[in-house]
């Protein structure tokens, strides 16, 4: 990953804009970056204007559910069983021979079409986060028979709305099938008309970046998508717009437009719309600008996320911090469960409260799990290079007990190049989950794999 930047924290006022952010006055951040204050998150201020804007689009667009998503797929991977279907993902002539070779169970490469839609190679966009059916269900089923991987990307380049911000495929696990699903942020557009635009670290009109999605987590109805400088952008199962099944209120064909246009609704393309429907920021201060992963850090970033299903859900997240900087980085716990009420999400002004927090015991960390107490890290070593092993690791830490600390490695094992988030998938049973799969995926062009691999 290479936008780890906090771009909204260091813009010290935020105007209100049609695309809804407001600036929020944040305590100072404590001296102790593991002091548990500083993972406070708060439902945002503008969480009343989302809920609106997609009430709006509710009534303007047809809503469909991921069940027809996944009846829709109109991409095709592969799926290998028991070996890695990309070796170039998980090979390097540059690693000696007697180390150990990556472990995998079960893996899907994306459409490979020179010709037409080249996800495993295309440089516009880069998958980042993944989630799966056994996040959002114990039971690991979706409806009568799905069981949906997720992953998301961010697009590369471009500014406001040529900015194509996020997309999420709903993957087949066990077909390949898939299709690409369009985050969006919804606002009233100047004629007081619910609209959307792309998903930005900056949500200003004409402004921001793709926001980098690094993490997800999909629990019941809520995908909760990592925000790297914020928390996180919260989005709803059962509100997904069709806008092909829109008829002439929709367009699927123009890749450039984003929005409401005149009446016609665009996706860059995409088919299938799905907007935020509330946002979970940081109360604290991130701290001096020059504080990042340092020994002043405050709030931390949100570079990736997972949820734990070991006792009480947790939602788990954690920042990635470079080796070229002074500290690791760290990770947080919060029990999921805080962030609705009578299945909803909460109001503007609700808080979630971390109950535990550590440092984290290497740099570069692109992904991390808990289960029972352990937890799991993935990282990586940036762009291969030529002479050196670009492999990434996969660390298991001891087992942890006291609500904060340093985490300690008690084992590694190779991990694909350019592994990114990781998702546990559980064994065991519905009511007495065992330590399973962790999926994770990798992000460089040609070298691109989702994958399951066994847990040391």
């Amino acid at each position: 990953m290479s936008l780890r930047s906090k771009v909204l924290t260091l813009i010290t006022t935020l105007t209100v804009t049609a695309a809804g952010l407001a600036a929020v006055g944040a305590p100072a951040a404590s001296a102790a970056p593991l002091d548990l204050s500083n993972f406070t998150l708060q439902v945002a201020d503008n969480a009343g204007y989302l809920k609106s804007n997609v009430a709006g689009l509710d009534t303007a667009l047809p809503n469909v559910g991921v069940g027809d998503i996944m009846a829709e797929a109109n991409r095709k991977g592969t799926v290998t069983n028991g070996a890695a279907c990309n070796s170039a993902a998980v090979t390097d002539p540059d690693r000696p021979d007697d180390k150990p070779k990556v472990s995998v169970t079960k893996s899907f490469c994306w459409q490979n079409d020179p010709n037409g839609e080249d996800d495993r190679n295309t440089k516009n966009w880069y998958p980042q986060g993944v989630t799966t059916v056994a996040d959002a269900q114990a039971d690991q089923v979706w409806g009568g028979s799905n069981q949906p991987l997720l992953v998301s990307w961010y697009f590369k380049g471009g500014v406001g709305n040529t900015a194509k911000g996020t997309r999420v495929s709903f993957i087949d696990p066990n077909t390949g099938s898939y299709r690409h699903v369009l985050l969006a942020h919804p606002f009233h557009n100047s004629a007081g008309n619910a609209s959307y635009t792309s998903l930005r670290n900056n949500q200003t009109a004409g402004e921001g970046s793709s926001l980098h999605a690094g993490g997800m987590v999909w629990y019941g109805n809520f995908l909760y998508v990592a925000d790297t400088a914020r928390g996180f952008r919260v989005f709803d199962m059962r509100h997904i717009y069709d806008l092909k099944a829109a008829g002439d209120k929709g367009n699927v064909t123009d890749q450039d437009k984003v929005g409401r246009n005149d009446g016609v609704f665009y996706g860059y393309g995409y088919r299938y719309v799905m907007p935020e429907v509330t946002q979970w920021e940081h109360t604290a201060s991130t701290g001096p600008a020059d504080s990042e992963c340092t020994q002043n850090d405050g709030a931390p970033n949100f570079s990736f996320a997972s949820l734990d299903r070991s006792g009480t859900d947790h939602l788990v997240s954690g920042e990635y911090c470079d080796g070229a900087l002074p500290t690791n980085g760290r990770v947080a716990a919060w029990k999921i469960g805080d962030a609705t009420v009578d299945g909803e999400q909460r109001t503007a002004g609700s808080r979630m409260y971390a109950d535990a927090a550590y440092s984290l015991p290497r740099s570069n960390i692109q992904g991390a799990t808990r289960f029972n107490g352990r937890w799991y890290l993935s990282q990586s070593h940036g762009e291969p290079v030529a002479g050196q092993d670009d492999l990434g690791e996969l660390h298991t830490t001891s087992a942890v007990t006291s609500p904060t600390g340093t985490l300690q490695v008690a084992k590694t094992q190779p991990a694909a190049i350019g592994c990114e988030d990781l998702s546990h998938w559980p064994a065991g049973s519905e009511d007495s989950p065992t330590l399973g799969t962790i999926w994770s995926v990798s992000e460089h062009p040609d070298r691109r794999m989702v994958y399951a691999t066994l847990p040391q």
